[in-house]
């Protein structure tokens, strides 16, 4: 149950966004006379694989083609899983078509030969590491943002004890929410980027958010 594990944590976040917008999601028809007579003339589809397609563009456009970009997983109930974790399995699978996420992962830079070196050159590298991890996913939002994607409130960046920082931001753009993070450790670095299809997650139940949180 790791991998479906993994995959819940993923959509925790997204889940509780989700269940704010519900309210607002799911709805395509014109409201406007001028909406109406327009209709005729179908819009582009936004869906799975053209948010896919927008997001890998962006991320070689930023130099980091190196990284894993994922449609939803569909983790199949396992028969010796408990009732909770095939309800979890379900889920996930049910969410699949509703997400995309990348992942790029900095090296760990702590290795045997590297405790002959000294403290600071170690740390040093790390932090030069990190501090392009963190520049290319600027880059990556940046060119998300010339491809229509909005930025939705102020991104934040905090502390995490005193070796590390913890950076998100959010985008939004055709009824798909992105969810921009990265984390910095003293010898490691990540940087996520999921988008998730709002009226999807906005028909989460109370249940189902909090059968992904737990």
């Amino acid at each position: 149950m790791r991998t479906t594990r993994t995959k819940a944590r993923w959509l925790v976040t997204a889940a509780a966004a989700g269940a704010a917008l519900s309210a607002g999601c799911g709805s395509t028809a014109p409201s406007t006379p001028a909406a109406v007579s327009s209709a005729t003339a179908s819009p582009a589809p936004f869906g799975q694989q053209e948010v896919q397609a927008e997001l890998e563009a962006a991320a070689v456009a930023a130099g980091i083609p190196e990284g894993l970009t994922e449609l939803g997983s569909d983790p199949a109930p396992e028969s010796g899983e408990t009732e909770k974790e095939r309800k979890l399995a379900a889920l996930i699978a049910r969410l699949s078509p509703c997400t995309v996420s990348r992942t790029h992962d900095g090296a760990d830079t702590a290795s045997p030969e590297s405790e002959s070196e000294s403290e600071s050159e170690s740390e040093s590298e790390s932090e030069s590491e990190s501090d392009q991890a963190r520049q290319q996913l600027d880059t990556l939002l940046s060119n998300l943002a010339t491809r229509g994607w909005k930025k939705s409130g102020a991104a934040k960046e905090m502390p995490v004890g005193d070796h590390g920082t913890y950076f998100m931001a959010t985008y939004k753009k055709q009824g798909w929410t992105l969810y921009a993070r990265h984390n910095t450790l003293s010898t490691w670095n990540q940087s996520t980027a999921m988008a998730t299809e709002d009226a999807c997650f906005g028909r989460l139940t109370d249940e189902e958010a909090t059968l992904l949180g737990d």
